[in-house]
């Protein structure tokens, strides 16, 4: 009964069998190797962007903080939501390797509006030297509290973002999840609403540890590919990192995942709403954010399950309504859930 993170999770047997293929032999390094030129060829067949620049680095910190560093000067500050990863979660590790940039605060919730965003972005830039000039907007597609932003919403930040000539990042650590629970298409999703540069998550959805970077303008490729290295995120042995992300996008692996996690995840809350549990977010992906009295979170834990209590103690008044955090991965048996909601 673990819905701690899907970071917690197995690695799919096709991936562990790619790199124990890769693992045969030499390689050239650095990114030099074979299957290297076939991730980046299938990432821009997946995303319909032929001249796509692709880049794998191991963790989703990396793939954010060095994007950004490239969409960014350090004058500049990055507009994203209060509740972003890349504001609560990296450490300031985006203003650290981009030189000193600072994090504007579009809005508190989950999901920024075009109103919102360009309320903040027209807050900035209006005291010449003394302030932070605009730089670019980053949104997180699933975002922090398991929602997706629809296609109509991501057209409207990114127009918004276009009024004021500015780039648009998507953190898609859960690009997967949100992708098959819009069933659209990566294009749809990313360039063709207005984002410059994508983080690709693999990690949470099933890869040992492998993240790609894409600009969908290559003109960013070269600094990128300096960064990456001053950064500490060259791989010497690169192959491991592409052979993951090669078995990932094979035979639609990244597709079945994504849609065994939100499929589970859905099952998990509809019996968390059955059994009268109180939701601060519609389950959209993987993720639920759910209030239950303390008293059920006691008898869970004590019976073994693993999740995350998001706005309260284990001790205190039993009735007393605490919000937890569930995670639903690709690789959860049903029977757990069924387990776990026997519990309820």
């Amino acid at each position: 009964m673990h819905f701690a993170s899907d970071n917690s999770g197995p690695v799919p047997q096709q991936i562990l069998e790619a790199l124990a293929t890769a693992n045969q032999g030499y390689a050239m390094g650095y990114g030099a190797d074979p299957q290297m030129e076939q991730v980046t060829a299938r990432i821009r067949e997946i995303f319909e962007a032929p001249e796509a620049a692709v880049y794998l680095v191991a963790t989703g910190t990396a793939a954010n903080v060095l994007a950004l560093s490239v969409l960014c000067q350090p004058w500049q500050t990055m507009f994203c939501t209060r509740q972003a990863h890349i504001s609560v979660d990296e450490c300031n590790g985006p203003e650290f390797f981009s030189g000193g940039a600072k994090l504007t605060a579009v809005c508190d919730a989950d999901k920024m509006t075009p109103d919102a965003l360009r309320a903040a972005i027209a807050g900035e830039e209006n005291r010449g030297v003394h302030g932070p000039q605009r730089g670019p907007v980053s949104l997180s597609q699933v975002t922090e509290f398991g929602t997706v932003y629809s296609l109509g919403e991501l057209a409207g930040l990114g127009a918004v973002a276009r009024e004021f000539g500015l780039p648009v990042h998507m953190d898609g650590a859960r690009f997967a999840n949100a992708l098959v629970s819009l069933g659209c298409t990566p294009a749809e999703m990313t360039w063709k609403a207005g984002v410059s540069a994508l983080s690709f998550g693999g990690t949470k959805n099933g890869c040992l540890g492998v993240e790609a970077v894409i600009f969908f303008d290559p003109a960013h490729a070269q600094e990128f590919e300096y960064r990456r290295k001053r950064g500490a995120h060259l791989f010497s042995k690169h192959r491991y990192l592409s052979a993951q992300m090669l078995a990932y996008l094979t035979d639609g692996l990244w597709l079945d995942n994504a849609r065994a996690a939100n499929s589970k995840c859905a099952m998990l809350a509809e019996g968390l709403q059955a059994a009268g549990a109180r939701f601060s977010h519609p389950p959209q992906a993987n993720m639920i954010f759910a209030a239950l009295p303390r008293s059920t979170h006691q008898r869970l834990f004590a019976a073994g399950a693993a999740y995350h209590l998001w706005d309260g103690q284990l001790q205190g008044p039993e009735q007393e309504l605490v919000t937890a955090r569930f995670v639903c991965d690709w690789s959860v048996p049903e029977e757990d859930i069924r387990a776990f909601l026997s519990l309820l």
